[in-house]
């Protein structure tokens, strides 16, 4: 009896310890097991030139050093960031833009400590997005990707990284809010995730995860003056920026051909529009998808697949989101009647870029012998004449994209075409101007 009662005794600890260690297992410790090995930190090279001039002037932007002769010291510094693996058959790895911004050599580290080159896919500055492969035959493992158009506040969000180098080191927190605007270096990012889970440096560019384990958003260490503030973007909108570099190297913003603004007061009493909030279309350019589809000046947008447009914003974070060759479905406002129309996005054309960047800016352009664009002609009504541009001028940069060329230039006016602004840097002899111009729409 007592060898039975002991028996008893010892397997009802051995059931308790086992219990007890199931309680252990949380969701967390799960979605961080199954994907850590998806989760790789990024070691880039940074070739830095060292000059007997003063570095002011390479501070201020890399052409300068096309005017002084001089003997660069070439040196290489290291830096670190994280990434994540979203096809292990094909060895993509999604990461930061400023994670391998100027990088001459990128290796990317496994959990297993294996190490492999990798070479960049595509980059978008402006979305801070980057897809890189993996240089190997060997499968991969990857991570499963949910969406973040469900997210809620106060949801519990798990990030993963290698701050300061330290490798897949895990943060827990919260959402802390959705679709906040962050500015940094110039540059205004869109629909973020802000979260408590600690973003540091070497975070950048890891994922955010649901509580099981599915990504959900990339850590972004762009905002440094952050404590206890966190920032990602959204799964959602990094597919299609993802989708396009994979498939282009680029991201393509696509073309429907519709000019808008923010309905106001004196659109509301002179379209007799009964609602308050909307966009108003002020120009349909000829042959696009929306003038083929039926859409006029004087509509008022009122959805676009289903979603409700209530600003600009609306619109162009929609647009942005969708694809070249997507059908969309456009409901508007017209004279008292809701009007439906279908259309599809397409790529913009190459060949309008020309009339395209005389229409936005005010200024007809020619090869330059070196780098750049020579302005051959500007409209004197332009605000780019207003400010004091002429012809003979080069154009070197517009907004993030470097000109080498009319490919490029026109590239950038395809590109960058919805802005209401763009920067400019101007050289005129040996000096440089970064200028603001406003777009005319």
């Amino acid at each position: 009896m007592t060898k039975k009662i002991i028996l008893t005794f010892i397997i009802s600890i051995i059931i308790a310890s086992s219990s007890l260690a199931d309680l252990r297992v949380t969701p967390v410790v799960k979605a961080v097991k199954n994907v850590s090995p998806a989760v790789v930190n990024i070691n880039t090279e940074i070739q830095v030139n060292r000059s007997h001039f003063s570095n002011s002037y390479q501070s201020r932007d890399s052409f300068f050093n096309d005017f002084f002769e001089n003997r660069p010291r070439n040196r290489n510094r290291k830096s670190l960031g994280s990434g994540v693996i979203i096809n292990g058959k094909r060895k993509l790895v999604i990461t930061n833009a400023h994670v391998i911004e100027k990088a001459t050599k990128i290796t990317v580290i496994l959990k297993n400590k294996k190490e492999y080159e990798a070479t960049v896919v595509g980059v978008d500055s402006e979305s801070d997005l980057a897809v890189l492969k993996i240089n190997t035959n060997t499968k991969l493992p990857e991570i499963k990707i949910s969406k973040s158009n469900d997210l809620m506040i106060g949801e519990t969000v798990i990030a993963i990284g290698n701050p300061f180098g330290f490798s897949n080191t895990v943060t827990t927190g919260v959402i802390s809010a959705l679709d906040r605007t962050v500015k940094s270096k110039g540059i205004t990012y869109y629909n973020f995730i802000q979260t408590d889970a600690s973003i540091n440096p070497g975070n950048s560019g890891g994922p955010l995860l649901n509580i099981k384990g599915e990504l959900i958003g990339i850590n972004t260490a762009i905002f440094s003056k952050a404590q206890g503030i966190g920032f990602a973007i959204p799964i959602d909108k990094a597919n299609k920026i993802i989708y396009d570099l994979i498939n282009y190297g680029e991201v393509i913003f696509p073309w429907i051909g519709l000019y808008t603004q923010n309905m106001n007061y004196r659109l509301v009493n002179y379209l007799r529009y009964p609602g308050k909030k909307g966009i108003v279309s002020v120009d349909i350019e000829n042959n696009s998808p929306a003038d083929k589809a039926g859409i006029k000046e004087g509509d008022v947008i009122l959805e676009i697949d289903g979603q409700a447009i209530k600003n600009t914003r609306d619109y162009y974070n929609l647009i942005r989101n969708i694809k070249t060759y997507d059908n969309l479905n456009i409901k508007v406002w017209r004279k008292g009647k809701n009007v439906s129309f279908k259309l599809q996005a397409l790529s913009y054309p190459f060949g309008k870029a020309e009339n395209l960047a005389y229409k936005l800016i005010g200024i007809k352009i020619k090869s330059n012998r070196t780098k750049g664009v020579l302005i051959n002609e500007i409209n004197p009504s332009s605000h780019l004449a207003k400010i004091g541009a002429r012809r003979g001028d080069i154009i070197r940069q517009v907004d993030q994209l470097k000109i080498t060329g009319p490919v490029s230039f026109k590239k950038a006016i395809i590109k960058y075409r919805q802005k209401k602004s763009i920067v400019v840097l101007l050289q005129r002899g040996n000096q440089g101007y970064y200028i603001t111009i406003k777009m005319k729409q």
